[in-house]
């Protein structure tokens, strides 16, 4: 099983960023999918989720309103678009499928 983060990088604050994390190996659309984040220092902290087929999504109080995560399972691949990003998001994000599988982790740094 492998999953690939990307579109991470460096944006000012209010910018946006469309991170996607594609599987391989696993049958991506039998299982929910998460999206996590870490900042320097703290815990790493659930963001988004989304089921297996995309129709129900949650999201953590602080990223509500601003983060959509959506899937396309005839690509093995799931998004998440952040908008009016903020310095507080930064941190390293990470997928995560099913029964336990982590992607590497695509870094968000947004300046102030």
């Amino acid at each position: 099983v492998q999953l690939v983060e990307s579109g991470g990088g460096l944006v000012e604050a209010g910018g946006s960023l469309r991170l996607s994390c594609v599987a391989s190996g696993i049958k991506f659309s039998d299982y929910h999918v998460r999206w996590f984040r870490q900042a320097p220092g703290k815990e790493r902290e659930l963001v988004a989720t989304i089921t297996s087929a995309g129709r129900i999504t949650n999201y953590a109080n602080s990223v509500k309103g601003r983060f959509t995560i959506s899937r396309d399972n005839f690509k093995n691949t799931v998004y998440l678009q952040m908008n009016s990003l903020k310095p507080e998001d930064t941190a390293v994000y990470y997928c995560f499928v099913g029964p336990g599988y982590w992607g590497q982790g695509t870094q968000v740094t947004v300046s102030s």
